[in-house]
């Protein structure tokens, strides 16, 4: 009997801390507006790079936003004063001058590609790198700014597929090409 309370015990132990970890108002995952996009972040993320929220990487002065999406992506829009650096051609060269221990965000669309783009970034010794949770999708979806290749605010937001594109809320323009 006591093995089976033990065990009934360590289950349920287990299954407060995950409810915990997820669901909890101070927690960065928390802060993605739609659960359904929360639960596919959850799943898509492998959890290499500390993740930052988009009110906590807003409201903080200092961060160098590097976009990591295709020159395409960022040309329709991007945040504003963020860095292209790509992901397909990302290149380390192009972060000459970039001090290791600078504050960098490193977004995409959702966070998959800013998540590989920071794992490279901490191998190369940087040492205040953050993904963006959720990508600029999440940004947008939060009513923050974003500019095209002209520097002037805009609502449009490459979806990159139809199919990533359902996780853009209505306020956005998607752009497909």
């Amino acid at each position: 009997m006591g093995l089976v309370r033990f065990f009934l015990w360590g289950r349920t132990t287990t299954l407060l801390m995950v409810w915990g970890f997820l669901f909890s108002c101070n927690n960065t995952r928390a802060q993605v507006q739609n659960p359904a996009y929360r639960a596919m972040l959850i799943g898509l993320y492998k959890n290499t790079v500390p993740l930052i929220g988009v009110q906590q990487a807003q409201n903080t002065a200092g961060y160098l936003f590097l976009d990591a999406r295709e020159w395409k992506e960022y040309e329709v829009s991007h945040i504003k004063d963020a860095l292209w650096i790509g992901y397909d051609h990302f290149l380390p060269d192009n972060l000459a001058g970039i001090p290791p221990d600078a504050p960098i965000v490193v977004y995409c669309s959702v966070g998959y590609r800013s998540e590989r783009i920071g794992e490279q970034l901490l191998a190369l010794g940087y040492t205040n790198v953050h993904n963006l949770y959720g990508g600029i999708f999440e940004w947008v979806n939060q009513q923050q700014p974003v500019v095209n290749s002209q520097n002037q605010p805009t609502r449009r937001v490459h979806a990159y597929s139809k199919a990533w594109g359902i996780w853009l809320t209505a306020t956005a323009q998607k752009v497909y090409n």
